[in-house]
């Protein structure tokens, strides 16, 4: 079955699920433009994601979806609530789905991890979940280490569910190149960071939109935590503190609370702002629909030009 099939979406684009940003007014706009928007659901209590889940039914009648920060100790207690509020597209990260499968698929839930290698993408198979977001080291926030450009193909190859690209993914040649390495779809974050709906201070999108391809860096490595960001004043003082062999106590004092700083109070100094590399793209502000129906007709014409290309003509003699 295609993705957008089993999905009940139009297009096959997931809206990544990033903390403290995947909020009700961004993952509502992504459903009603036909992609598929995802609550965030990291840090939340069971009653507030039951507050998230409903304030995005009051946005959209289309699916949407929940992720799952599986190191959370609550993740029985918001499944009951995905149960209970009757939601059929679950998302998930930092952990193993494996405790939860049997209780998510008795109510018909279909499960999506986001995987970074292909070791692990073929465990979920075996697993039983119903497709894989194979996610490169170019996202935003939490990443592995290997390139989109290297992992896609090869998840591909190893699994025989629907994969869904992400990493470095803004526009539709992104979109084009992911399903030419054998995805059905992509999951998009960093791009709609700088759209009308995102939930975040105004400050946040402009750093966004004031940077380039080289304005991220990944810290955490030294504490098993890899973190894309946008460079500031505070990353400059973790990588310096994480050259200096500073303890992972250390490096939490620095960058706790970080991630809201940035989110809701603007603060570009000392806050955390997750972006991923393709931020230099994305420099223009737009709408969500707008976004999205734009990224798929370039995808289009990309692939139309694609197919009228003959490789031989550019090989020498």
């Amino acid at each position: 079955m295609e993705l957008t099939q089993m999905l009940g979406i139009k297009y096959p684009i997931f809206q990544g699920a990033m903390a403290q940003i995947a909020l009700s007014p961004l993952v509502g706009a992504v459903s009603n433009a036909g992609g598929l928007g995802i609550i965030g659901s990291g840090g939340f209590s069971a009653e507030r994601l039951r507050e998230e889940i409903q304030r995005t039914k009051d946005i959209t009648d289309k699916p949407f979806a929940v992720n799952l920060m599986l190191m959370m100790e609550n993740i029985p207690e918001l499944i009951d609530v995905l149960i209970e509020e009757g939601i059929k597209i679950v998302t998930t990260g930092a952990g193993n789905p494996a405790p939860y499968m049997e209780k998510l698929k008795a109510h018909g839930i279909i499960v999506i991890p986001v995987v970074p290698s292909v070791k692990i993408a073929m465990k979920m198979e075996a697993l039983g979940v119903d497709a894989i977001v194979a996610e490169g080291t170019e996202a935003g926030g939490h990443v592995g280490e290997t390139t989109t450009m290297a992992l896609l193909p090869q998840v591909t190859n190893a699994v025989s569910i629907p994969v869904i690209g992400a990493g470095g993914i803004g526009d539709g040649r992104g979109i084009a190149a992911a399903f030419a390495l054998g995805a059905q779809g992509v999951q998009v974050g960093t791009r709609f960071l700088t759209t009308v709906e995102c939930p975040t201070h105004d400050n946040f999108k402009q750093a966004v939109l004031d940077a380039d391809d080289t304005s991220t860096t990944v810290t955490g490595r030294s504490i098993g935590g890899p973190v894309r960001s946008i460079k500031n004043k505070m990353i400059d003082e973790y990588i310096k503190l994480e050259k200096n062999n500073a303890s992972r106590d250390e490096l939490e004092k620095l960058s706790l609370g970080s991630l809201r700083k940035a989110v809701f109070e603007g603060n570009m100094d000392e806050g955390s702002v997750m972006a991923g590399q393709i931020c230099g793209m994305c420099n223009k502000l737009t709408t969500v629909e707008n976004m999205i129906t734009s990224m798929f007709d370039e995808a289009q014409v990309v692939m139309t030009k694609l197919g009228q290309y003959r490789i031989k003509e550019k090989i020498g003699n």
